[in-house]
């Protein structure tokens, strides 16, 4: 196991030190990544869907031409997949729409003033595109966390695109999620080149709007690329994380459980225990030990280990200011005191609260969205939600009296800042 406590466990740490004790997992170098992703958006900016298949072949996928999903293969989906599988990710759905319903707030006209009146309007984003990972864990769940608030937000145009295998197939869960929130329009796409294929459109493709979903260092790179050439992204992401803060109460296996189930998403994520006392400690890692050896992903898991932290504070009022500097994408506070401790929580992306409470719920089906902001952009970030596949254009409406009142402020304010032309857009309609 990657575990070294002689290094990994730290007792009291001074403040001056938490930044350096906690820095995430060092990426792949920027530049080179670049280099190797900045080809592939101009291949497929000039190529199309051409190029895309091309690239796709080059990858391990199919590089048929055609590329976008039939309506047999989402038939051939809904037989392959077993009823219990179906009715969970069903549940899942229902959940997940019911929490981002009660996001959707009418719009509430203001009168500022007498005959002035201020509102609102969200307007679903025209096209947007999503990009769901279907490599070694393929992310059907992904699909209901985007796809449903893009459904409720009103969006006229969702595309989805997601890497098939080598013989042109998709996992067949990612494509009965898709149907059940109303996505048909789905491209058989990976990596760097679905995302600029939805960025820059190809032939069959319009470019979106705005871009959603994870991925790996070059799927990253490729949304923060285009990005800069005016498309936009839902939040910049980093390799998952967890952050566990526990008493002497928690079962400590429950806890090992929990910070392997971040662990397993990858090599590069960071799990971070904050505990009471050593002993306490010490009995986790021995509990992580024993879990590890039964995981399917053990050697992602165990690589990702190597970069665990953990952190003895018998203070909890110092181990919530570490916790909110260190700003975790998901947060457990396996603690008796948790709904008090949730008040002091400043910056997280998703919080768990109390024994009972796992990060992997709010993954697949207790209703919050699991797109969340890593890497410490927690700390000026929220996750996804309605509104992140809303724009909200403001609107005024003025009477005669309304513009005789707040005509003179108007004026006033433009002169000061020699826009003339301002002022006499007031001044004219008051004359007449």
């Amino acid at each position: 196991m990657s575990i070294n406590p002689a290094t990994q466990i730290f007792v009291n740490p001074s403040p001056d030190t938490w930044a350096v004790i906690l820095r995430r997992p060092g990426q792949v170098d920027y530049e080179q990544v670049k280099s190797i992703v900045l080809p592939i958006l101009d291949q497929v900016r000039h190529g199309g869907d051409t190029a895309v298949a091309e690239i796709n072949g080059k990858l391990g996928s199919s590089s048929n031409a055609n590329l976008w999903v039939t309506d047999s293969e989402f038939e051939a989906a809904d037989q392959a997949l077993d009823l219990e599988l179906k009715t969970s990710i069903r549940q899942a759905a229902a959940n997940i729409r019911l929490f981002h319903s009660k996001q959707l707030a009418p719009s509430e006209c203001i009168e500022t003033m007498p005959g002035v009146l201020c509102w609102r309007k969200a307007v679903g984003i025209n096209r947007v595109g999503l990009y769901i990972p279907g490599g070694s864990a393929p992310l059907f769940s992904t699909v209901l966390m985007l796809g449903i608030p893009a459904q409720l937000a009103g969006c006229p145009e969702v595309m989805l695109a997601t890497p098939a295998d080598a013989n042109g197939q998709i996992h067949p869960a990612i494509l009965f999620a898709a149907k059940l929130v109303g996505i048909d329009r789905i491209y058989k796409a990976g990596g760097a080149q679905a995302i600029a294929a939805m960025a820059f459109g190809t032939e069959t493709i319009s470019p979106v709007n705005k871009l959603f979903g994870p991925g790996n260092q070059y799927v990253t790179m490729a949304k923060q690329l285009v990005n800069q050439h005016g498309t936009a992204i839902d939040m910049p992401a980093g390799p998952s994380e967890v952050l566990v803060y526990a008493d002497q109460q928690m079962p400590t296996s429950w806890v090992a459980a929990d910070l392997l189930s971040q662990a397993e998403h990858g090599p590069d994520s960071q799990v971070v225990l904050v505990a009471e006392t050593k002993a306490y400690i010490e009995a986790v890692i021995k509990d992580i030990d024993q879990h590890l050896a039964g995981l399917g992903r053990q050697t992602i898991a165990d690589a990702a280990l190597a970069h665990a932290r953990f952190v003895v504070m018998p203070d909890s009022e110092v181990a919530m200011t570490l916790i909110n500097q260190y700003a975790p994408e998901h947060l457990i506070l396996a603690r008796q005191d948790a709904l008090t401790l949730a008040d002091e929580v400043t910056q997280a992306g998703s919080v768990f609260l109390g024994y009972h409470s796992p990060e992997s719920v709010g993954d697949y089906a207790s209703g919050t969205n699991h797109t969340l902001p890593t890497y410490g952009y927690a700390a000026a970030y929220s996750g996804v939600s309605v509104d992140s596949f809303v724009k909200k254009i403001t609107m005024q409406q003025l009477s005669s009296r309304g513009l005789a009142l707040i005509g003179p402020t108007v004026m006033t304010m433009a002169k000061a800042e020699l826009l003339d032309a301002h002022a006499l857009a007031v001044s004219v309609r008051l004359d007449s």
